[in-house]
């Protein structure tokens, strides 16, 4: 099922329970976006080629090609559109390995509509967002706020929406210890009851991409800073 397209942009729910399917797009819908329904996880990489959505709704446990490798897919491919995980499974490691895969957020069933919708429309946010500064530079490390790029050196880094937005948190005030549930906060725009152990994974996957040059030191006890290595 699908409608036309929206200026709050098309979300792509990739769902193998009809009810569940339904109950999201409806509540998407109410809220103002376009909205495409696909049940496996072939038909879903099809769509997200074929429509360019704006975000994608994935159920990890998709029948035959699941939610998990429809996500390696699409970042083999250099596709980053935001992707929220649902899933069944209520524990660490199916988190931890979507997050890793390079998913923005993740849920758990059962679920509340309009907290996904909210999750939804805060990764958009922040992907599209008004930029706030036009660079800046950390160690070797330097952020275009306007054209959301990330270089280290002459390299140019591909990051999720999330994790771009979680460096540039850290950058904006380099030296400043931000504790997790700050970070959860300011940057996913929800509170800690989800849970801080998501930033402790974004954090873990930006210091992997940055490699030597990142500007990221841990606060044992505290939480996160950017600032210049000695």
């Amino acid at each position: 099922m699908s409608a036309a397209p929206h200026p709050r942009g098309l979300v792509l729910i990739v769902e193998d329970e009809p009810a569940i399917a339904d109950v999201i797009r409806r509540n998407l819908s109410q809220a103002g976006y376009g909205t495409h329904v696909e049940h496996d996880g072939a038909q879903a990489l099809d769509a997200v080629r074929r429509l360019k959505p704006a975000a994608i709704i994935l159920d990890v446990g998709l029948p035959g090609l699941d939610g998990i490798e429809v996500c390696r897919r699409l970042r083999a491919e250099h596709d980053w559109t935001p992707v929220l995980f649902v899933t069944a499974r209520d524990d660490e490691v199916d988190r931890i390995v979507g997050l890793e895969l390079g998913a923005d957020d993740y849920v758990t069933k059962p679920f509340s509509p309009r907290e996904l919708v909210a999750r939804v429309t805060s990764v958009l946010r922040r992907t599209h967002g008004t930029p706030e500064a036009p660079a800046q530079t950390v160690g070797a490390v330097t952020l275009d706020a306007a054209q959301r790029r990330v270089h280290v050196g002459a390299d140019e880094l591909a990051l999720t929406a999330t994790e771009f937005d979680l460096l540039a948190h850290l950058m904006r005030r380099p030296g400043r210890v931000f504790t997790r549930e700050q970070l959860l906060s300011e940057v996913w725009g929800y509170s800690a009851v989800a849970g801080t152990r998501t930033v402790d994974v974004h954090i873990a996957q930006l210091r992997a991409k940055l490699g030597a040059a990142s500007p990221i030191r841990t606060v044992r006890g505290v939480g996160y800073a950017a600032e210049n290595r000695a």
